[in-house]
């Protein structure tokens, strides 16, 4: 499972300057597209960089199951011998993809046109989260799905044995649900076209062309229209894996709250379809420079050096919002040091993440003396010079949460306790003792 059975109490306390570098670890979603899209393929793909969190090696060990053969060489080095595209055979178990929704989802659309049945659970966290909005989709290709009510996991899969493209517009912003469906178009003949009223991340599509897919993006008067032609024999690719920088924002915030701080984040993906955040932080005031820009496994990367500084509140588009989905958590807490008030639009998302992340957020810090306000889309922080901490957060499973309430507590008056650290293992094994490396006092 994606964490420990028993909770892991942790304390964020005060902290002086942090300094150093922090290696974060590799791009969670490109990580699982690595091991996904070299099962696709024929031959064997090498990767490095991977991200070891316990969500990508659930994913490696579905992958496994599903007939490729995945193996570890070293620390981040892996390789892939693929089975092809429609090649997966039925796995002789259940696929547990732990706490992972990327994970679950991406598989889900893998399997959806091969002609074998694959179940699929999760832990409890994942159990609660909506998976219709994935299935509905691939039903279209004719794959015959059961769901537990509601549309959630278990979800047994029957891939359809004759697979028709489709064209789907989503209803949502979501980088899940539009991959899922061209993972599953891959084993579609003609073409399937998937349209987004706003562009979100686009790692699915960056690979799938790397690998040698017809894939085609425009922007139309529908939207902007993604055009995947099936059926191409997939090829082996090399594949480095940048520094994430969903992960990396947890270090750069600590740098950006706590007084005296400068650190230095090396190789992370600048890609604009994840850099929301950073945008933003500049816009308050954030003292970060980009140093060495350079390209990394089709991704654009980049060296940041964090300075503590004011900052000052802003409000965020709604449109923005697709290109920082994961970081809103982390942004709320940069927000309460802020001088004045931080609006976040266009958050609904947040609350089908591993949990509720907005009211996850809002009743934390209120805990902690912040001023939050929240509406279904919208997060509205009061920043102050001073924030009281003492406060207990409740993480709900949820690794970002868990890390963004530690992060709080290493600037606030009193300590932060969270219930429990074990999550955090999905996507930041090394968290911990990367930030007791930069001076960040945890216990």
């Amino acid at each position: 499972m994606s964490h420990s059975a028993d909770p892991r109490p942790m304390t964020a306390r005060r902290t002086g300057p942090l300094s150093g570098e922090a290696l974060v670890p590799g791009d969670k979603s490109i990580s699982h597209r690595a091991l996904i899209l070299g099962s696709m393929a024929v031959g064997e793909t090498r990767i490095t960089g991977l991200l070891e969190g316990q969500d990508v090696l659930d994913t490696a060990r579905a992958m496994q199951a599903l007939g490729a053969q995945v193996t570890q060489h070293g620390p981040g080095d892996w390789s892939v011998h693929g089975v092809g595209v429609g090649g997966f055979s039925s796995p002789a178990d259940v696929i547990d993809c732990g706490n992972s929704g990327t994970g679950v989802r991406l598989i889900m659309g893998a399997v959806a046109t091969t002609p074998i049945s694959v179940t699929f659970t999760g832990d409890a966290s994942l159990s609660r989260r909506p998976m219709a909005r994935v299935t509905d989709p691939l039903s279209q290709f004719g794959t015959q799905i059961t769901a537990r009510e509601g549309g959630r996991l278990p979800i047994t899969i029957q891939g359809a044995a004759d697979p028709v493209p489709v064209t789907y517009r989503t209803p949502v912003a979501s980088a899940q649900i539009k991959s899922a469906i061209l993972l599953a178009g891959l084993n579609a003949p003609g073409d399937t076209v998937v349209i987004e009223s706003e562009p979100t991340r686009d790692h699915s599509e960056r690979m799938l062309a790397g690998f040698g897919a017809q894939i085609r993006t425009e922007t139309t008067s529908e939207g902007h229209k993604i055009t995947l032609t099936g059926r191409p024999e997939l090829r082996p690719q090399p594949v480095a894996v940048p520094r994430d920088p969903s992960s990396a924002a947890f270090p750069v915030a600590a740098a950006l709250i706590v007084p005296g701080s400068e650190i230095r984040v090396p190789g992370v993906s600048r890609n604009p379809t994840r850099d929301g955040l950073y945008v933003t932080l500049l816009e308050m005031g954030a003292d970060i420079t980009f140093e060495n820009p350079r390209e990394e496994g089709g991704e654009p990367v980049a060296d940041l050096l964090v300075r503590h500084g004011p900052l000052k509140g802003v409000t965020v588009p709604a449109d923005r919002a697709a290109s920082m989905i994961d970081e809103f958590p982390i942004l709320s807490v940069i927000a309460a040091f802020a001088e004045g008030t931080t609006v976040m639009n266009g958050v609904a998302e947040l609350r089908v993440k591993e949990s509720d992340r907005i009211d996850a957020m809002a009743v934390g810090l209120r805990a902690n003396g912040v001023t939050v306000e929240d509406t279904r889309d919208t997060m509205t922080v009061h920043g102050a010079a001073q924030v009281a901490g003492g406060g207990h957060a409740v993480t709900h499973l949820d690794h970002r949460i868990a890390m963004s309430f530690l992060i709080l507590g290493l600037a606030t008056q009193q300590p932060v306790t969270i219930d429990d650290a074990g999550p955090i293992t999905t996507s930041f094994p090394d968290f911990v003792p990367l930030m007791m490396r930069l001076g960040a006092t945890l216990d």
